[in-house]
């Protein structure tokens, strides 16, 4: 084996395993989201705009 055969493998295990945990990562939050399609911003724009907290009034 050639000196860079071994470090090409790990450089490639390495992308694909951030690949994964990145897939899984998003799937979780589209799970929770309930939509995939739509993320929460486009999903709750145009609604009338939430009350302000107490306290931050100026």
């Amino acid at each position: 084996m050639s000196q860079g055969f071994p470090l090409l493998i790990l450089a490639f295990g390495t992308l694909g395993a951030v690949w994964f945990l990145a897939a899984a990562a998003r799937k979780q939050v589209a799970d929770a989201k309930g939509s995939p399609e739509r993320s929460s911003v486009i999903h709750h724009h145009g609604d009338t705009p939430r009350p302000n907290m107490p306290g931050t009034e100026h």
